[in-house]
Parts: structure tokens; sequence; C-alpha cells
């Protein structure tokens, strides 16, 4: 049998560097919110691949929903010969969206297509061309996704030019001096140096930035966007890909500001590990494309589906929202507790089970330490603890463990995090001192 080594060597002969590694570790199995890789050596996953596994890894009922599938057909395709999964899925889906205007679903693949396609939508439904967005934000990696992303490296290194009529402002990130007024001014400034409202299609904003560094957008700025959209018929994006599916302790984030987005883009948990994406919205806007239009071959997998429609309900049965809140107070907790002994921890947040500590080389300056947040990755992948880095500087940890794992496993990795702090600052860490 192959080991890490091996699969390492022959990963890095088959497979375009283009596409990273984090950590040269392969994965044999895994349960819940642990991991063996191919050395038998045991992780507890603090990254749920990227926020894909809200429900663990192969959650019993997720697992039989798809077996089930699996004996009764594979793929159809949804536009030639449809079927009963993606029709309640997308029922569900519109059921659960925020708001009370009627929602209709289209299903794709990845959160990148999904984004594709609300902007499409957007802009068959307003008959205008640009798009603004925002500083930090990111929408995956195809090119209008790209010209989107407000995040250069590396995701647009080496890929222009990108397509036209996108903008961006800047994102309210009170840490670093811009406030909501700050970016409301940014965007009234766009509206008068760049582009007329009136040519606006969409504007799309993630509640929480993802990539960006898990900040979270303030209630009077989402309202505020809200309010700029309806003034000048611009549809408003929300983009759930990381933020949905309980991870912020609602459903979906945009429940805990009382906004009805116009489009909402999620994939991700979506599905428990399976492929697919999604975009719901306001029926009268969905239904803006010509029919053909919208679609994909392999949009609504019935696998995918019915994966789905057991994620949703293992949410709701297990009460995943709640249990994400619950894991925000235990993680924010100790963060703040390593928060006061070490100076490198600038700042830490969290919205529900979206957390996030932010390293810094000086606390007064808050002077990004990106160099300090790539070894405490690879620290902690050594000593046994998947999690990720993330931010436009690079200098954020962020938590996504599965909503399944338990306090004590959550309590093992904090360990596991706080040991490998103490390894990677050594003794030259300036400790926070009590007067």
């Amino acid at each position: 049998m192959s080991n890490n080594a091996d699969l390492h060597r022959r990963r890095q002969a088959a497979i375009t560097s283009g596409m990273s590694t984090m950590l040269p570790v392969y994965i044999e199995r895994a349960s819940n919110a642990e991991l063996w890789d191919a050395d038998g050596r045991r992780y507890i996953d603090f990254a749920g691949g990227i926020a894909v596994v809200n429900t663990g890894h192969v959650h019993p009922q997720v697992k039989a929903a798809v077996a089930e599938q699996l004996d009764a057909f594979t793929h159809t395709c949804v536009m030639i010969t449809p079927y009963r999964v993606a029709v309640e899925l997308a029922e569900k889906l519109n059921a659960l969206v925020p708001g009370t205007t009627p929602k209709k679903t289209m299903f794709v693949t990845t959160g990148a297509e999904a984004v594709e396609n609300a902007i499409k939508i957007a802009r068959a439904h307003t008959k205008r061309p640009a798009v603004i967005a925002f500083g930090g934000g990111f929408h995956g990696r195809t090119y209008m996704a790209m010209a989107l992303t407000g995040k250069v490296t590396p995701y647009k290194v080496g890929f222009g030019p990108f397509p036209g009529d996108v903008y961006h402002a800047p994102f309210p990130i009170a840490y670093h001096g811009i406030d909501t007024a700050d970016s409301l001014a940014a965007l009234e400034q766009l509206f008068k140096y760049d582009i007329e409202p009136e040519r606006v299609a969409a504007i799309i904003v993630e509640p929480v930035l993802g990539e960006g560094g898990f900040y979270i957008a303030p209630k009077e700025f989402l309202q505020a966007l809200r309010a700029v959209c309806d003034k000048h018929g611009i549809v408003f994006i929300a983009d759930e890909i990381q933020t949905g599916f309980a991870r912020t302790g609602r459903m979906f984030a945009m429940e805990h500001h009382g906004i009805e987005a116009d489009l909402v883009t999620m994939a991700k948990s979506l599905a428990g590990g399976f492929p697919l994406a999604a975009v719901t919205g306001k029926a009268q806007i969905m239904d803006a494309p010509v029919t053909g239009g919208l679609g994909g071959t392999f949009a609504a997998s019935p696998i995918s589906c019915a994966a789905a429609l057991a994620v949703i309900d293992v949410m709701q049965k297990e009460r995943l929202p709640e249990r994400a809140n619950q894991i925000g107070e235990q993680v924010t907790s100790r963060l703040r507790s390593m928060q006061s002994r070490f100076s490198c921890i600038g700042d830490v947040r969290g919205l529900g089970a979206m957390i996030a500590m932010e390293l810094v080389k000086d606390p007064s300056s808050r002077t990004p330490d990106a160099d300090l947040t790539k070894a405490l990755v690879q620290r902690c992948g050594a000593n046994g603890l998947i999690l990720l880095g993330c931010g436009v500087y690079g200098n954020v940890i962020r938590f996504l463990m599965p909503l399944t794992a338990s306090a004590a496993l959550i309590d093992e990795g904090m360990d596991i995090l706080e040991r490998s702090l103490r390894e990677c600052c050594g003794s030259g860490e300036e400790l926070r001192t009590k007067n």
C-alpha cells in the first residue's frame, strides 16, 4: 500500500503545480470530524473540506440516501428526463432561503458556476451589464468569478484580462479602519467616477468574507446595500456559498440581518461532500433568462440531490444551527484565553461556528504576520490538527470544523492549536504581561 511520501512523489509528477497542496498527507478514510492518512495517522479536522462537510464526514443518513439513489440511477440529465429528488430539493431550498417573496431554484455543480449563473440571471432581468463586488470577496476561479473576486494572489495572477464592467468597493473591516460609512461612501464614488447606477445589473456580497478573512458584514451595511439596490433597480446577490447551511448559527447568514436578497448562491455544505451548487431567488427574476439559457450536463446530479435532501434533514433534526452557536462560544472562549497570553493574536471574531483569529507582528500596529500563519498551519498539521489560513494578507486562521464534532474533540483540537502556537512562537514570542 502507498504511503504519504510515495503518494506525494506521484502527485508531484502527475498533477499540475497550479493546484496547491497545503499538507502532504493523503487521506484514506474519515469519520465525522476525524481523518486518517495513508500512514495510518489520525487528524482532527478543523477545515471540513473548506466548509463542505458541516454534517461531518460520511454521515450515516447522508450515506444511506446516496446508496439508495445509487441503486436507482446515477444520471439522466435533469434537462432531458428530470426526476423527483431535484424537484423536492428545489422546493426545500425555495422554502429555506430567507424572505417571503415566491422563489425558484436552478442547479449547477460548483460554487463558481452558481455565481456565474447568478450574474447571467441578473443581467437577463435588468438588461444591464455592470456588476459591483467588494474587496476581499471570493466568488470562484472561472473568469467572471475571478473578475468579481477581490483578491489578486493567487487567484488572478497571470490569468487576465478579465471580463469588463466589474467594479470593486471596499468591504467594511473595522479592525483595519474601514467602517460602514467608508464603504458606502466608496460605493457612491463609484457611481460618480466610474459607472452610473442605471447600468449596474447586480451587487454581489458575502455576508461574512470567506477567503478574505472571515470579516462579518455589519447589519447596517447590508441594510444600506439593500436600500441602494431598491433605489436603483439593482439585483442584490448574497453569496452564501461558505456561510450557508448552518455555519453561522442560522441556515443562511442573511437571516441574522432580516434582509431578503434577490438571488442567493450556495454550494459547499449543500450536499455534504457531493458536488452540487444552486441559485435560489425571487421567481420573477429567476424566470428572466430564455428557456434553455441555464443548465449544465451534470447540473442537479441525482446522487448529489439525494445527499442534499438528507443533509437538510440532518441539519434540522440534529439542530445544527444551534450547535454552531455552541461551537462558536466554545472556540472563541478558548481563543480569547490564548489572546490574553499571546501578543501575536490580534483579533478573534466569529458568527456562529464561522470563526477566525488574526495573527499580527505587533498588536498596536496590527501588522499582518503571514509567515507565522503559514508556520502555524504546518505545525498544527504535524501535531494532528487540520486547519486553514485565509485573508487578503494571508494572516488569518479560520475554523470550519464539522458542526457534528463533539465538545471533547473540539477541546482536543484546541489543545493542539495552543501547543502548536507555543512551539511556533518559541521563547522569543512576547507574551502579554498582566499589570
